[in-house]
């Protein structure tokens, strides 16, 4: 197979393995806060999140150190993706409030 396609394939590994660790964060999250054992929830997601990550660098590197930084890549741009998918909605600031002044 080409080089260069196996690193593109190793980035979208990548992606997906930062798509489900930052999702599953994310999801967690939102279920522990109003869970009334939170810890189950933070210390089962943690160790299942950071084993399939773990997993899927360890297998798609292969002792190829080129591929695993296209991984890392891919896993970073993920942390990206998910924090401007979950961002909260902007509230609307069109408004037009006279702001006081703060000298005579």
């Amino acid at each position: 197979m080409n080089e260069t396609l196996i690193l593109v394939l190793a980035g979208g590994v990548g992606l997906l393995l930062g798509a489900i660790f930052f999702g599953g964060l994310w999801w967690t999250v939102r279920q522990g806060v109003s869970s009334p054992r939170p810890a189950l929830w933070f210390l089962g997601s943690t160790l299942l999140r950071t084993s399939i990550v773990l997993g899927g660098f360890y297998f798609v590197g292969r002792g190829h150190w080129e591929r695993l930084v296209a991984c890392l890549l891919g896993f970073v741009v993920a942390r990206f993706l998910v924090m401007r998918l979950t961002r909260p909605p902007v509230e609307n600031h069109n408004s037009r409030v006279k702001e006081t002044s703060h000298a005579p």
